[in-house]
């Protein structure tokens, strides 16, 4: 079993900065893609970004160039950098893992989840 606990989230200005952490703990994550999704408020939840196990990383367009997704140096830990928030970004925001290689921004593929941790972006 894996678990995942999100930390980082908050209230920021437009134009401002969030770094995301997902602590991941258990049995066999160590080769698994993680990833980090989003749920606004009566939308379905979204891909935002992938970190695959060759240390390849997929995006979601809206937030591509603005967010950068990567591992800590304890292994343990992934990241989600946001820069340049928007209102839009507005969402809680979920770390999920799976073993599984294959549509890395649906969630669909993923059977472990964190709790989430809300984003909040003003104008």
């Amino acid at each position: 079993q894996v678990h995942l606990v999100e930390s980082g989230g908050g209230s920021v200005q437009t134009g401002g900065s969030l770094r995301l952490s997902c602590a991941a703990s258990g049995y066999g994550y160590s080769n698994y893609v993680m990833a980090w999704f989003r749920q606004a408020p009566g939308k379905e939840r979204e891909g935002v970004a992938a970190l695959l196990s060759d240390g390849n990383t997929r995006y979601a367009a809206a937030v591509s160039g603005r967010f950068t997704i990567s591992k800590g140096d304890a292994k343990n830990t992934v990241y989600l950098q946001m820069n340049t928030l928007k209102p839009e970004d507005t969402a809680m925001y979920y770390c999920a893992a799976d073993s599984r290689n294959t549509r890395y921004l649906s969630p669909f593929v993923y059977n472990h989840w964190g709790q989430g941790t809300q984003v909040t972006v003003s104008s």
